[in-house]
């Protein structure tokens, strides 16, 4: 009796416990709420909108988090899908006089993203005819390139300005895995296939080397070629030296007598300057709108007919992903119900595919393959490749009715491999575990815990890839019209820029988002039409609430990771247990960000 009643009181204080998490949870979120949602501010005559550079450059905007709101601005993102739109509707808005870019802890970017940025700038100044002007304390190299499509670029008179090149640097855990008795069984197709160089070798194998010797190249031309449209005064091969002296330790003074800036400016000087554009007198406020407010301020017309967007962003798993964001992977069963809807609506009639994918699982690939070519067959499908569209994101792209990168795209990389996690040092001979098993056949214990592949086992998987990488290649040569020994000869894993990427025939023109939801619009002989996002996005609140807590703080705690946290992903994804078809990958091992 008396364990029973301890059985009791326990099951109580439980509950009890979880009641007061659900409430403080509710308590913070209705704070949160308060403090971050409030009415557009209306754009007057004489506004300014002032774009804050902040935190990282994700796909699509997201409502700011407790954790975001609590820890302050800088802790949060900007949404590339809202901001290049607010850029576009303030060129059209009469009231708006220009734009403003204040450059906070900026974490940067993928090339092809910041480049989407940086367009729609340029755009704005040339369809408007209107004034940007950028200030930063510390601009990194992706600010810096951003802001480079502004008419006047001003730092802080003691601020850093940041302008190094490009770099590389992938991990390599072969030795450590060894220390630990843990070793990987590879299995691949395609000399450029390098992602399973950091669980095998010490360094870069001489084709990777090559490969991103060459995509790097391609990057950094692109990246000197716009700044110094930009800033007129450059030059590509002078920014090419400055970024031989490191610009992050010059004065402002030296930078503007390089005329890599146009001037060093406290803030308040900043905002003089900007009155004197706006013609006020000093004791006059400056009155800054935000993008959400331009946006707020344009009068759409429903349009009986529809273009989808649906957003592809992130690995492709087979199996749900555990991670709090739903913007982080790409789950096969979902996006495959999803294209089925999109197929199945008759208001739907284009859709674009936007791909931000290095790939991930090869058999969740060929699903989602298979259903864009199902909704081919009933309407236009066109990608927009984003930053990534390689290995799995290229497989589930070359299908589509008509693709088109941006020039910084990483793209291609046609290639499949297999690793499997082999324990057996680190179980028996550290932890002096010992495994038996009793079996009807020879391979009933194939994938065994503790135990390697045999030879013929291996001799299957390296088949059993190569046969993936056939239909890879098969799938490539149909969408995009060419014969399979041509792909070949570009594919084995072969990572491209979409500059050259279109001289290769992978894509078919070079544009962002707006010139694909053009080339849709076309496609299916559209003149008016409205645009809809896909999958519907939930607040913060409703994911925390479907799923576990420790999954939240668990993406949280990779967000701090850095640099670090491509890697710790990736290794996470090769790792964690899975059936046999999981362990094979078309992926691509890393990815470049401007900082």
């Amino acid at each position: 009796m008396k364990q029973f009643f301890k059985q009791v009181f326990a099951t109580m204080v439980g509950i009890s416990m979880w009641l007061i998490s659900a409430l403080l949870i509710a308590v913070v979120a209705i704070v949160c709420m308060a403090l971050s949602d409030s009415d557009a501010k209306e754009v007057k005559p004489g506004s300014v909108m002032k774009i804050t550079l902040k935190g990282t450059l994700d796909e699509r905007s997201q409502e700011e988090d407790f954790m975001s709101i609590m820890l302050g601005d800088d802790y949060g993102s900007t949404g590339l899908d809202d901001l290049v739109r607010s850029i576009d509707a303030a060129a059209e808005n009469d009231n708006v006089e220009g734009i403003y870019i204040e450059v906070g802890a900026f974490d940067g970017g993928q090339p092809a993203m910041l480049q989407e940025l940086r367009q729609a700038l340029v755009r704005f100044r040339k369809n408007s005819g209107k004034w940007i002007v950028a200030y930063g304390d510390t601009y990194t190299q992706g600010a810096y390139y951003v802001c480079s499509a502004a008419n006047e670029l001003y730092a802080n008179h003691y601020g850093l300005v940041d302008w190094h090149g490009l770099a590389s640097q992938p991990i390599f855990y072969t030795d450590l895995l060894k220390k630990v008795g843990v070793k990987f069984q590879v299995f691949k197709v395609g000399k450029f296939k390098s992602a399973v160089e950091p669980y095998i070798n010490t360094e870069m194998s001489e084709a990777n080397r090559e490969q991103v010797q060459a995509y790097l190249g391609s990057i950094w031309n692109q990246l000197l070629t716009e700044v110094a449209d930009g800033r007129t005064e450059l030059t590509t091969s002078l920014l090419d030296s400055l970024a031989d002296e490191t610009t992050l330790l010059k004065e402002a003074e030296e930078l503007t007598a390089d005329k890599f800036i146009d001037g060093g400016m406290y803030i308040d000087e900043l905002k003089a300057c900007l009155r004197a554009k706006l013609g006020l007198k000093d004791d006059k406020a400056i009155y800054f709108v935000e993008p959400k407010d331009v946006l707020a301020a344009v009068d759409e017309k429903e349009h009986d007919d529809k273009i989808a967007v649906y957003y592809a962003v992130g690995e492709i798993q087979q199996i749900s992903p555990r991670s709090f964001s739903s913007d982080e992977t790409i789950d096969m069963e979902t996006m495959v119900r999803d294209l089925q809807k999109l197929r199945e609506d008759d208001d739907i009639k284009a859709v674009v595919l936007r791909v931000n994918s290095p790939g991930g699982s090869a058999f969740a690939s060929e699903q989602i393959w298979r259903e864009v070519q199902l909704l081919k067959e009933k309407k236009p499908v066109v990608v927009s490749m984003g930053g990534l569209a390689a290995s799995g994101g290229y497989y589930i792209s070359c299908g589509a009715s008509k693709i088109i990168a941006e020039p910084m795209t990483l793209t291609g990389s046609i290639g499949i491999f297999g690793l499997v996690p082999d324990a057996t040092e680190l179980l028996t001979d550290k932890l002096e575990l010992h495994f038996d098993v009793v079996k009807t056949n020879r391979h009933s214990d194939f994938g065994a815990l503790g135990r390697s592949l045999d030879e013929e086992e291996c001799n299957m998987m390296q088949a059993y890839v190569e046969r993936g990488y056939a239909l890879f290649l098969k799938r490539v040569a149909d969408g995009r019209n060419m014969e399979t020994a041509d792909v070949d000869s570009i594919g084995q894993g072969r990572v491209w820029t979409g500059e050259q990427a279109l001289k290769l025939n992978l894509v078919d023109a070079l544009g962002d988002l707006q010139d694909a939801i053009r080339e849709a619009s076309s496609l299916a002989e559209l003149s008016e039409y409205s645009v809809v996002s896909y999958p519907e996005q939930k607040s913060w609140f409703e994911q925390l609430a479907e799923d576990k807590e420790e999954h939240y703080l668990e993406t949280r705690m990779k967000a701090s990771l850095g640099d670090l946290a491509p890697a710790v992903n990736l290794l996470e994804m090769l790792t964690r247990p899975r059936r046999f078809e999981e362990s094979i990958y078309a992926r691509l091992p890393y990815e470049v960000v401007i900082k």
